[in-house]
């Protein structure tokens, strides 16, 4: 946050207004404090401030070498009806808000009802409620002056944005849940599109992203204002005390703020040699990339490996993991081979990692044998780069940009990640899992209670990855059914004895329709589209088994038989144990995770569209019959004589009407 200073005009003293938007200062036209909360007036470095108690608590912890004497407390009530000057000269007058929490940042807020929909609610609200302005000892004519000031241009927003969204989404108080979401869509929005339209030529035309940047470092210049740092979410400690932020000396951090280092992982993710899936969430890792400045990345207590130039600090678990996985390729022959820390100095990473230096001198350094020392640079050719990492989306913020970068400044381009697929959270029967609910499911009931197939089937097909999976155990009791069912069909088609090959029309049908979901699963999956993938080759394949076996009766099947094996091979990814099973039944002994998997074959397409038609209008006469209250002993189907196909076909030929009719005279005397 940039925490701004505004002088009371009464006392000399500042109050604090923190802020992640200090471009809006341009259009501040009031303060906010909580009439209700506790603040304090203290004194730092030669001058008297005032911030909520909580906030104090946080300045300290983020200045621990300074001195702060409080002064006295006071309640927000008490600083309502002052005037404070901004930096830029502003006379603003303090007013209450209920929605100003003062354990956020310094529990004081700057009002700037163009562009802030919590702002501008608050101050419709106080303007509409004269009784409250009286309470306060506000005069109601002062505050209904107060209005908005366009500083902001976004396109397709002709007005006061924060306006407009308020407005268009029907919310009218400030205690409104709405109200969050509506505010990050402004402030995005804004972030992304808009343009300033202020007095001051210096900002005037600048994107809100260069303002940003740009007054924020004038307010610093000035004294006008201070680094404020606050997490973005409340959080909590196993003990149940509060986190704040703490500022630790002699920290060591990681800078990631390298344009040159930023503009290649834009490339990258812009590009067609990194894969991110959903592709949406594209767009996320370079909204990170735009605000990713320096990190701490150790930290003095926990486990971890020791920072090698300073080991009184120990390497922070995000910093440490974000090229681990190129480790994994030469871990197991450091155990197998004995191989001890103090054997893998710098230089081997060099040779197994980028191919620099002469082998014979590395291993003389290093003392690992030469052989060794190749085998672990196969190992790590061989494997890397990273084909596809997996993980969820609130990673992206941190540990998969990280990866990204560290493999963009360390490896050659050949080694940079080519996929990267997310995940929603996981939540159950509604709600969040947590172990304090005890809602959670834990490992050993997944194979006691449900069995590995089971989980890995529901939890790949109940929810696309950009969607929250819930799990509910009526949907997985049905999800169970289903496999049963299949079980049971795969068990009989095995246990039939055929003796020849079915090449009859419905079984021809039956196939071709095989090979087109065959088609289309293996397209969903190499898509990562899980869930299609198994609602084609499990669910949909299902139904049609159930209309062959409608259509062909207890023969069905040997129909099923021929196509068993290509059928458990398409689904083994999704349920390994039980397709394994099921291709033992049949006789073979290899593992379908190794064996070939089924050929893309041509569809005889004019053989399903006409079953496909007649399957249709049977269906749709017992749904017809269905409905009379009467028994049917008769239908008649009147089907379209040849001459109207032929007018169907020329139409679709795209000749013009006149064609068609002059064909169709000349060649049939149609008039």
């Amino acid at each position: 946050h940039t925490a701004i200073k505004f002088k009371l005009e009464d006392s000399g003293e500042y109050l604090i207004a923190a802020t992640m938007r200090p471009e809006t200062l341009f259009g501040a036209v009031n303060l906010w404090v909580n009439p209700g909360a506790e603040y304090v007036v203290f004194e730092w470095r030669g001058e008297r401030y005032i911030v909520s108690s909580e906030a104090l608590v946080k300045l300290k912890n983020q200045h621990p070498e300074d001195e702060f004497t409080v002064i006295k407390t006071i309640t927000g009530r008490e600083l309502v009806g002052r005037y404070a000057r901004s930096p830029l000269n502003q006379r603003l007058l303090v007013l209450p808000a209920r929605f100003v929490d003062p354990d956020n940042a310094t529990g004081i807020v700057y009002s700037e009802p163009s562009d802030a929909p919590y702002d501008y609610v608050a101050l419709m609200e106080l303007k509409s409620n004269p009784s409250a302005l009286l309470e306060y000892g506000l005069d109601p004519q002062v505050v209904t002056s107060i209005e908005p000031v366009k500083i902001i241009d976004v396109p397709g927003i002709t007005g006061h944005h924060a306006e407009e969204v308020v407005k268009n989404t029907g919310i009218v108080s400030q205690d409104d849940p709405r109200l969050e979401e509506v505010t990050s869509r402004v402030y995005r929005e804004q972030f992304y599109r808009g343009v300033m339209r202020v007095s001051n030529p210096e900002f005037n035309g600048l994107s809100v992203r260069e303002a940003r940047e740009k007054i924020k470092s004038m307010l610093y210049d000035q004294g006008s204002a201070i680094p404020f740092y606050e997490l973005n979410r409340k959080a909590w400690c196993r003990a149940g005390g509060k986190v704040v932020v703490a500022k630790i000396r002699e920290q060591w951090f990681l800078n990631y703020n390298f344009e040159w280092l930023k503009n290649k992982a834009r490339e990258l993710l812009l590009g067609n040699e990194l894969q991110v899936i959903p592709l949406k969430y594209t767009k996320q890792f370079l909204d990170v990339l735009d605000w990713l400045d320096k990190r701490p990345c150790a930290r003095k207590r926990g486990i971890g490996t020791r920072l090698p130039w300073d080991t009184d600090w120990i390497i922070e678990s995000l910093s440490d993991s974000t090229i681990y996985m190129a480790f994994y390729t030469i871990a197991h022959i450091i155990r197998e081979r004995g191989i001890q820390a103090e054997n893998l100095i710098p230089e081997v990473f060099e040779y197994v990692f980028l191919g620099q230096g002469d082998v014979r001198e590395v291993s003389s350094k290093s003392g690992i044998p030469v052989e060794v020392l190749e085998e672990m640079r196969r190992e790590f050719t061989y494997w890397y780069p990273v084909d596809q990492r997996h993980t969820g989306i609130p990673h992206i913020s941190n540990h998969l940009t990280f990866y990204i970068l560290h493999h963009i400044a360390l490896f050659p381009r050949d080694y940079w990640p080519r996929v990267i697929s997310l995940n929603e959270t996981v939540i159950r029967e509604g709600a969040k899992m947590s172990k304090s609910k005890g809602n959670v499911i834990p490992l050993r009931d997944i194979v006691t209670k449900y069995s590995a197939d089971l989980f890995r089937f529901y939890i790949a097909w109940a929810a696309e990855l950009d969607s929250i999976l819930d799990w509910r155990e009526v949907e997985v009791s049905r999800v169970l059914d289903s496999i049963l069912k299949f079980t049971n069909i795969a068990r009989e088609a095995v246990e039939a004895t055929c003796s020849e090959r079915v090449e009859d029309l419905i079984t021809r049908w039956f196939k071709n329709k095989f090979f087109d979901i065959v088609a289309k699963s293996t397209n969903m999956l190499e898509n990562m589209e899980i869930r299609k993938y198994i609602q084609h080759a499990f669910f949909d394949m299902l139904a049609l088994i159930d209309k062959y076996r409608e259509f062909k009766g207890p023969g069905y099947v040997c129909g099923v038989k021929e196509i068993l094996k290509d059928w458990i091979t398409l689904l083994n990814p999704v349920i390994p144990h039980l397709t394994e099973e099921i291709n033992s039944w049949l006789g073979y002994r290899e593992f379908l995770s190794t064996s070939t998997w089924p050929e893309i074959r041509a569809v005889e397409e004019e053989l399903v569209i006409l079953v496909d038609n007649v399957e249709r209008v049977i269906s749709d006469i017992k749904e017809i019959t269905g409905l009379l209250k009467k028994p049917v002993s008769r239908v008649l189907v009147i089907v379209a004589p040849e001459w109207k196909r032929e007018i169907a076909r020329l139409v679709l030929s795209g000749l013009e009407l006149r064609e068609v009719i002059e064909i169709m005279r000349t060649k049939h005397g149609l008039k």
